[in-house]
């Protein structure tokens, strides 16, 4: 099962009966607007009690097509990791 971004705005709802659906919608829309300006901006995001995401720089590098197996440079890029927290890593585990 996976958490859908509409799931995530009707939890919020649920938990906060003071709020309307628009206002749920907007603050979950706002956290992940302020996540993702973070992070395209090259700056970590820390959610204590949660996890880490850190941006990192990919050097170029030789690959190979797996079909026809010829090689290929692979261009430079950007990618999100996630380091869980200790905390969420013990819930996990049980």
């Amino acid at each position: 099962m996976t958490l859908t971004k509409a799931d995530l705005i009707q939890r919020v709802y649920k938990k906060h009966p003071s709020l309307t659906k628009a206002q749920a919608t907007d603050s979950v829309e706002t956290f992940l607007a302020l996540s993702k300006d973070s992070l395209i901006g090259g700056e970590d995001l820390l959610l204590s009690g949660f996890g880490k995401f850190n941006v990192k720089d990919k050097k170029a590098r030789r690959g190979r097509n797996p079909q026809t197996g010829d090689e290929l440079t692979l261009d430079a890029r950007r990618v999100v990791t996630f380091k869980p927290s200790g905390i969420l890593r013990a819930k996990i585990n049980g």
